[in-house]
């Protein structure tokens, strides 16, 4: 009989040390492909940044180029830490981007996704960034004909290429984008596991359930639809998520509302860290010094944002518990009395207690129907809590 179960015991280890973790889901993108470093050409350095053009994907049979700066601190040879540094919609390369993250000790990438360069349309660039190129009906295999397709792949190529450069550390690489570019981060960094660290601005998945973009689902056909939220919708991916990860959004996005926002990041398996402005404007701002502290505590080991625990909410307090390195200075109530489109509901914040690591909020009179916490630090840096929404008030 212990022969027996010995016998069990070792075919139940030599099982467990054989299994393999199942695979993230890559789509219609060739991972091995896009690890290669593409094919590029560096013009001269001028100011810290460089013009490059590598390598892109196939277009109607043709091959295309990406437009990108190229920027590096201005003295030390590295190797530095890099950013991949994705725009949204109507944006374009930015150089000013670039500079910043330079200025801050990292080698930047800023590469256009529209099939431009430094002074407009490519010859030979890839699809436009209009909403025909992202939601138009296409089969299996004209999936790497969208917008989307070219957009993560260019990406993708630009970490390859970040991670050939001798004064890049290839392993300390992260990944940040605003908008349309957020959504793209939220792909990449369900897909690309070479990434550290990622931060989308805004953009989340989830976009056929709510978004400015429902009008554009509606008119798909349900096949057409499934298929495109299937191939390139970040819900499909977040899960595959394995860096620390800083969701950033406004109250009142118009794109991006809270409640498809909230899906996104709890798709997340890994470390995940949401900061929550009440009407924070939408646009392609890159000085959020949630966005800076964020990537230096991963990629320079930089003091860490604060960590808030769960909102909970018992006999109308609501509460949650802190731990911050750099000090506290303002803890919030952010709520909403309003039902209806959440880019239209009138957000207001109350101050909250700090005590012993803890913050604590009495609702006010005014019954809030969705409310979060929120701390800001020392540096300015806005830490927050899930949102949660209260049952409705029944009516007597």
């Amino acid at each position: 009989m212990k022969r027996f179960t010995s016998v069990l015991i070792l075919i139940f280890l030599v099982s467990c040390s054989t299994v393999t973790k199942p695979q993230r889901f890559a789509g219609p993108w060739d991972l091995k492909v896009l690890r290669a470093v593409p094919r590029a050409a560096f013009g001269p350095s001028t100011n810290l940044v460089s013009e490059v053009y590598y390598e892109g994907e196939p277009l109607q049979g043709k091959p295309t180029r990406v437009f990108a700066y190229y920027a590096r601190p201005a003295t030390g040879s590295g190797p530095f830490p890099a950013m991949l540094l994705v725009h949204g919609g109507g944006g374009k390369a930015f150089r000013e981007w670039a500079e910043h993250w330079a200025k801050r000790g990292y080698v930047a990438l800023a590469m256009d996704l529209a099939g431009h360069g430094s002074d407009g349309r490519l010859p030979d660039g890839g699809p436009e960034q209009d909403d025909l190129n992202k939601f138009h009906d296409f089969t299996e295999a004209e999936a790497n004909q969208m917008w989307t397709y070219h957009a993560v792949a260019a990406v993708l190529r630009g970490h390859s290429l970040l991670a050939a450069q001798p004064e890049v550390d290839r392993n300390r690489i992260g990944v940040t984008g605003i908008s349309w570019g957020g959504y793209l981060t939220c792909i990449v960094a369900g897909l690309d596991d070479r990434l550290k660290v990622a931060v989308p601005v805004y953009g989340c998945g989830f976009l056929n359930a709510n978004s400015v973009w429902l009008d554009r689902f509606a008119k798909m056909s349900e096949g057409q639809r499934q298929r495109w939220v299937d191939y390139f919708d970040p819900s499909k991916y977040l899960s595959g998520v394995n860096c620390p990860i800083l969701f950033l959004n406004g109250s009142n996005d118009f794109a991006y509302p809270l409640d498809s926002y909230q899906k996104s990041y709890f798709a997340v398996n890994g470390p995940m860290t949401l900061s929550l402005k009440v009407r924070l404007p939408h646009g392609h701002i890159w000085t959020f010094p949630e966005v800076d502290c964020f990537v230096d505590s991963v990629l320079k080991h930089g003091e860490p944002l604060p960590k808030l625990k769960s909102m909970k909410i018992t006999d109308g307090v609501a509460t949650t518990a802190f731990v911050a390195k750099v000090p506290v200075t303002k803890a919030e109530l952010n709520y909403t009395s309003d039902t209806g489109e959440w880019q239209k509901r009138l957000w207001k914040s109350i101050p909250a207690e700090m005590v012993n690591g803890k913050v604590t909020a009495r609702l006010p009179v005014e019954r809030p129907l969705v409310c979060y916490l929120s701390v800001t630090d020392q540096r300015d840096v806005t830490v927050s809590t899930p949102h949660v929404t209260l049952p409705t008030p029944s009516v007597r």
